[in-house]
């Protein structure tokens, strides 16, 4: 079953009651995060409005702060983010049950898109960087998963492999593949060799995150993007994604119309207006705030982001809830997405 399919009052009659939940649980298992809540005077048994009312916590508290709520000797993996900071990365505490139930929401999630079957995959990276534990190889291994037949863009020096790519086309290009990767390296990595070369990809299915800064700065938006790799390589099926480390396994997808992201029905997301806090009204630009039933093993249910986005419509789209877009980072917020933070090797 589809996991875009309750209205924006079926989701938030379910989720409410599970996030508050998850909060008492959190206060419970996390002192940190339990000594915020009082700092905030948020007591325990607070009853909650709406959504809206749930304590959040900045995204950047998780550089600079261990919050878990499992023991240690129940943590099965620590995932990082892709920052620039050096250190000042996001440590994200998984147990075994949390680490499944990630991958299996995450899943459900994209098979809305790609379907049940296992396609040909271009992977837009490289085979050395998936060795590594950063949150882009924990990205692109998790979509591994969706694929098979795994041919990788990049050689091992982090330059394209022009003949690799040819040669997976010559396999498999007849019928329906996929392609993963970052924003910003698919436009430089794969469209751009891809329109010199007259590659044709139209039978792609494209699934891409993160990296919009570098374009940005190119002068380069979601239409432009979709419509230059339709004109130049034939790619049509193309499927933005907008998730985090700190919220692993929850990712908001750009729906059949094209343009707006969808939430997930154990998903959503709040804009807040940057000088008062409040809601704010569809049409109307602010900092996001993402909300997740899935983070359990640390408290990364309620968070506000570094993002700017707005709300376009409710109920009104393709899929139904909030549609929306991200219009970016904050002026002074580091890039911090996995392929903005890319460096080729010199």
């Amino acid at each position: 079953m589809s996991v875009f399919a309750l209205s924006q009052q079926e989701r938030e009659a379910r989720l409410l009651p599970q996030l508050t939940d998850l909060t008492e649980h959190h206060r419970a298992a996390c002192a940190p995060y339990a000594r915020i809540l009082d700092a905030i005077g948020h007591p325990a048994g607070t009853a909650h409005a709406s959504m809206a009312d749930l304590p959040w916590l900045p995204v950047r508290m998780f550089k600079n702060h261990d919050l878990k709520s499992v023991p240690d000797d129940e943590v099965f993996r620590v995932l990082t983010s892709s920052g620039t900071t050096g250190d000042a990365v996001s440590r994200i505490h998984l147990d075994r049950d949390a680490a499944a139930t990630q991958a299996r929401m995450l899943a459900r999630t994209l098979q809305t898109v790609l379907g049940p079957r296992r396609l040909p995959m271009l992977m837009v990276d490289s085979r050395a960087m998936a060795r590594s534990s950063t949150a882009r190889a924990a990205g692109v291994l998790g979509m591994a998963n969706f694929g098979r037949d795994h041919t990788w863009v990049l050689d091992e020096n982090d330059q394209p492999d022009l003949d690799t790519v040819k040669d997976f086309l010559a396999r498999h290009g007849d019928s329906p593949f996929l392609i993963f990767g970052f924003t910003f390296m698919v436009w430089r990595y794969l469209y751009e060799p891809a329109r010199e070369a007259g590659l044709d990809l139209s039978q792609g299915v494209l699934i891409h995150s993160g990296g919009w800064k570098k374009l940005t700065a190119e002068a380069v938006g979601n239409a432009e993007f979709r419509g230059r790799f339709a004109e130049h390589t034939g790619l049509t099926r193309i499927h933005n994604f907008y998730g985090m480390v700190e919220q692993i396994g929850t990712v908001f997808v750009e729906g059949p119309d094209g343009g707006s992201l969808y939430c997930p029905d154990f998903a959503d997301v709040i804009v807040r207006d940057p000088e008062t806090w409040a809601e704010a009204e569809p049409g109307q630009p602010g900092l996001l705030e993402v909300v997740s039933t899935l983070p359990r093993s640390y408290p990364g249910h309620v968070l506000l982001t570094e993002d700017q986005g707005v709300i376009h419509g409710i109920d009104d789209g393709a899929w139904p809830g909030k549609r929306f877009s991200v219009l970016g980072r904050l002026p002074r917020a580091e890039a911090r997405g996995c392929s903005d933070t890319f460096k080729a090797a010199a």
